[in-house]
């Protein structure tokens, strides 16, 4: 008789490095002889990879959590909710309290031997800096990742050859923000502090990966401070590399922009945007806008529609500003701005932009 081998699944939440995290998590469970299932009701063990970053994301994992409890699982939660609770105290106690008998395991407990292919619509998603050292006033990643840890690039690489070995061709880079990959690596001698902007390795990096048998290579995150002029000039010169460049910009307002702690300002932004449209042929943009911080009048509102008017995105990730425990938009600036009128701005902006994505 074959004994049958223990099952697991895997829920995830949030962002795309979110995804790239489960992977990682379903190949420990792989190496451990666990067999994946489909449906979390026929697992033994059910893992909730969590997002902190909203608040609608947060609700969406208490609300599986709580489904999953009622069926008596063993359920392990990881992710930025583990790493917040590992921050802040009140936080963890509370969370412990609401949900008894789960297990909250922080995401560097899952030792592999092996990096898996990590795989998402037929991309391969390749990791090359975890955690973040941007200190965006509204952003819990600092908190919930920690700070920017990037990968070696030999590593990186060897991920990529090991893609096109098994026949996959189109890659997607991955990081909170790629721009500043290799800051903390030795001999690199760079950072990004604010506005001031000190050599990168990542246009370095993406040459690399472009300059191998792929036919296609994507890049996310960045922000729109150091974005330079090597990166533009990389991505100019190799056709391999997507033209549809993700550059978020949160808001037109310079005083909002300045709250957020996003050092730039609107007409930078679109001097950006120029400079790089004048330099890479057939280049498209998408981004990601935050609607009603605090202090987003009617006029500030304004600025970001016409930023966007401007640029023509072909993508915008909107985002409905909720305040998250612990920020600095959190403490210092009251969540002013009526949901009703949140609501409102996030159709209008939809549907200028979104209206034919099917996303």
């Amino acid at each position: 008789m074959v004994k049958s081998r223990v099952k697991f699944f895997v829920k995830t939440f949030g962002c795309i490095q979110n995804t790239s995290d489960s992977e990682r998590i379903k190949a420990y469970y792989w190496e451990n002889g666990w067999e994946e299932v489909k449906n979390w009701k026929e697992a033994d063990e059910v893992v909730i990879n969590t997002c902190f970053i909203l608040q609608s994301a947060e609700n969406r994992a208490y609300g599986f959590l709580r489904n999953v409890q009622k069926f008596e699982k063993k359920v392990v939660v990881t992710g930025c909710l583990v790493g917040v609770m590992n921050k802040n105290n009140k936080k963890k106690m509370e969370t412990k309290k609401n949900f008894p008998g789960v297990e909250f395991k922080p995401l560097d407990k899952y030792v592999i031997n092996t990096e898996p292919i990590k795989k998402f619509n037929g991309v391969v998603l390749v990791p090359i800096s975890y955690g973040c050292n941007n200190m965006c006033s509204y952003c819990i990643v600092p908190q919930a990742k920690g700070r920017e840890i990037s990968r070696p690039m030999g590593e990186i690489l060897a991920d990529v050859d090991k893609a096109i070995r098994n026949g996959d061709k189109k890659i997607l880079l991955i990081g909170q923000n790629v721009n500043s990959y290799g800051s903390d690596l030795s001999g690199c001698g760079f950072v990004s502090m604010g506005k001031k902007r000190f050599k990168s390795l990542f246009p370095n990096l993406l040459a690399e990966v472009a300059e191998k048998q792929v036919d296609q290579v994507s890049f996310v995150s960045n922000n729109p401070w150091d974005f330079s002029d090597d990166l533009i000039e990389v991505i100019a010169k190799y056709k391999n590399i997507d033209r549809l460049i993700h550059l978020p910009f949160q808001s037109g307002d310079n005083k909002i922009l300045q709250k957020m702690n996003r050092n730039y300002t609107k007409q930078e932004y679109l001097d950006l945007v120029k400079k790089i449209k004048s330099k890479v042929n057939e280049v498209r943009f998408s981004t990601d806008i935050i609607i009603g911080f605090p202090g987003e009048d009617d006029k500030a509102f304004e600025e970001t529609v016409d930023v966007c008017q401007k640029v023509g995105f072909e993508i915008a990730y909107l985002n409905k500003y909720s305040p998250r425990p612990g920020t600095v938009s959190e403490k210092l600036y009251p969540d002013d701005v009526p949901m009703k009128i949140k609501k409102e701005r996030w159709v209008r902006l939809n549907e200028m932009i979104n209206k034919n994505c099917l996303f």
